[in-house]
């Protein structure tokens, strides 16, 4: 690869079974470009890529090629228009995931200053692209990892969006501190079943933050059961979910009392969340 041009080493690249995006946006990092910068790849493909870069991104592709996600790779992953920093304490953030955040800023009726809980909250995603767009929501988040934790905080700290973080194991930390009711909790939670083959391909990722017992529902039942004490009358509970659980989730909220029970599609068409509405007064 020394010697190449950045055309010719992208090329490679993918013929080596890259994805091209994957390539580019590895590329752009051992460039020190930002990974918006993918027309200035197009820009410079003759120039001869400097020996030290062609090392580390041969370096890096091996990586790639063996599972590790880019995002770990490049230490920077883009949600919702936040430029998070992430690495293997966490979940790598999926575009999916942003349906989440579109469906809590489109909610009716949430009061201007919503008391908001993210749940299993990982890099901080979902609660830092809320606090984004909504300043005034009172926005809290909540991980089991103190790992993961750390991460989020960082995160929150760089970008300069105030976030509440709680450790502790789903609504547990906020039930012990006897706060308020919520208006909104929303949660990206384990949801893969325990044995599901597709494991193998995510082992660089946290497992304890993909698998959930057999069916992979078993973290969802328990936010299904445990969010009732703590949502205000009329407040909203949404979950991300495999792309077969929606009509067992929409069942799961129904049983529990919830009411509006409805799914919301990915950007593939999938019913990718599910939700529904607390009892009003």
């Amino acid at each position: 690869m020394t010697g190449d041009t950045i055309a010719q080493a992208l090329q490679h690249a993918c013929q080596a079974g890259l994805a091209r995006i994957d390539a580019q946006l590895l590329m752009l990092h051992v460039l020190g470009r930002a990974p918006q910068d993918r027309a200035w790849l197009l820009a410079h493909d003759t120039d001869t890529l400097p020996a030290l870069a062609a090392e580390k991104f041969a370096t890096l592709c091996v990586h790639r090629q063996n599972g590790e996600p880019v995002a770990y790779l490049t230490g920077r992953k883009a949600f919702f228009g936040l430029d998070l920093a992430v690495d293997a304490r966490v979940l790598d953030p999926r575009p999916d995931t942003e349906t989440l955040v579109e469906w809590a800023l489109a909610l009716p009726g949430l009061p201007a200053s919503a008391r908001v809980i993210d749940l299993g909250t990982g890099s901080g995603a979902i609660a830092l692209a809320l606090k984004s767009q909504r300043p005034a929501w009172q926005l809290h988040a909540v991980d089991t990892s103190a790992d993961a934790l750390e991460v989020a905080r960082a995160n929150a700290q760089r970008l300069g969006l105030a976030v509440n973080f709680l450790h502790g194991n789903w609504l547990d930390p906020w039930g012990d501190a006897q706060q308020t009711h919520l208006d909104l909790i929303v949660s990206n939670p384990p949801y893969v079943a325990s044995a599901d083959p597709h494991l193998a391909a995510l082992r660089h990722e946290p497992l304890q933050a993909l698998a959930s017992g057999p069916d992979g529902l078993d973290d969802i039942r328990t936010l299904v059961a445990q969010a009732p004490a703590h949502l205000a009358p009329g407040g909203w509970l949404l979950l991300e979910h495999g792309h077969d659980q929606a009509d067992a989730v929409r069942q799961l909220l129904a049983q529990a009392g919830f009411t509006a029970v409805t799914s919301r599609q990915d950007l593939a068409g999938v019913d990718r969340c599910s939700g529904g509405q607390w009892r009003k007064l």
